[in-house]
């Protein structure tokens, strides 16, 4: 601390010096002895400063400063040559040899991977469901008694769900699912907790089929006429194709009603749950640790709370009612149809015709129309009714 005020002092004095230096020598020659020596002393006690000719004057400086300026500019430059693509060769060639070295990671775990391209069900694993975090369960304090044939046991203070339970239940509701893709069937994805929208969608994607990830509406199913009277249906052939001239018949018949419902979280969706149970409509659920299980048809035990878990779960079933969709089609190219045609829609296609309204049964194929539903995404929904 003393250096440096001893230093800053220094650098102050320096300039007083020069002025005082200055000044002593434009005073006038007639001072006398005892003016002069005090002078002396006093210049002598201080650091020397420059002459007054080699001290800059205010007008010469401005020049200075330009003189300098226009040398810095002036000056001679060596231009170097432009080398970038030769660098960029050379870059590649290093790339090339050294691309092999090294290690990669072929197992990891992509989020995006289970939505975009799920499992299969024969491909469904142990490993797999451990991998989806699908084992883990809810406190004890907060357990259902009806699921304890799905607990394993506790760790850390949490129900430890059996994966062999969860892998038996995925797949049986895995064969239902196809099935009913398979017979034409309508499914509905229903998933409205928060980040489960990309899940639900691709599994309706994958089903050709509905979604809902916001809330349930009340009556959508009871009170379908009401609800979904501004739905559009249409009538399509075994093969998928859309038939014409049925505008009279659609304009005065009832809303479609999905032939089965998938709900990723019950808890939140026991109006819809009850809905289904009273219209006859089969459900395929995931059932937490707190969950009830008689409440849905089909239950899968598994963790409802990781988005991981529920994604895969949803993305096998997709990939199961995808398969059946296949396979339906697959075999009406050889004349093998799974389903049989509506009764109102028989009824209007023998009206038609002049023969009258009907009541008997469907024969053999050829089958002549189904039902069809658009979805917000553009997907074909299809529905025996």
């Amino acid at each position: 601390m003393i250096i440096r005020s001893i230093t800053r002092q220094g650098r102050l004095f320096a300039p007083m010096a020069r002025g005082l230096s200055t000044t002593s020598t434009m005073k006038s020659t007639t001072t006398t002895t005892t003016t002069a020596t005090a002078t002396d002393t006093q210049n002598a006690s201080l650091p020397q400063a420059p002459p007054e000719s080699e001290a800059p004057s205010s007008a010469s400086a401005p020049a200075a400063a330009t003189s300098r300026i226009v040398a810095w500019s002036s000056r001679k430059t060596t231009k170097r040559p432009d080398t970038a693509a030769a660098d960029f060769l050379t870059m590649t060639k290093l790339q090339r040899k050294t691309n092999k070295l090294g290690s990669s990671i072929e197992h990891r775990y992509v989020p995006a991977d289970l939505i975009r391209n799920p499992p299969a069900p024969k491909d469904v694993s142990l490993e797999l469901l451990m991998a989806a975090q699908t084992h883990l369960g809810h406190r004890p304090s907060l357990w259902n008694p009806a699921n304890s044939r799905y607990i394993l046991g506790i760790r850390n203070d949490l129900h430890i769900i059996a994966l062999e339970q969860t892998a038996a239940h995925l797949k049986r509701a895995a064969r239902v699912i196809e099935e009913i893709a398979y017979r034409g069937g309508l499914i509905l994805f229903v998933g409205t907790r928060k980040n489960q929208r990309d899940i639900v969608v691709r599994a309706a994607q994958l089903a050709q089929g509905c979604h809902v990830f916001d809330k349930w509406v009340s009556g959508a199913i009871t009170n379908r006429d009401q609800i979904l009277r501004n739905s559009s249906v249409e009538i399509i052939d075994h093969n998928d194709r859309p038939i014409e001239d049925f505008d009279a018949h659609l304009a005065e018949r009832r809303a479609v009603a999905p032939d089965l419902v998938v709900c990723l979280n019950p808890l939140e969706n026991f109006v819809l749950l009850r809905e289904c149970a009273g219209a006859s409509i089969p459900t395929i659920g995931i059932i937490d640790t707190d969950a009830d299980p008689g409440r849905v048809t089909y239950a899968i035990p598994a963790n409802d709370d990781s988005l991981r878990s529920v994604g895969t779960i949803a993305g096998i079933l997709g990939r199961a009612a995808e398969l059946g969709n296949k396979r339906r089609l697959r075999d009406a190219k050889q004349g093998i149809v799974a389903w049989e045609t509506p009764a109102d829609v028989q009824r209007f296609i023998d009206e038609q015709r002049g023969d009258g309204p009907t009541l008997r049964p469907i024969q053999a194929p050829p089958k002549l129309g189904r039902y069809a539903r658009g979805s917000p995404l553009e997907v074909r929904n299809f529905s025996r009714d």
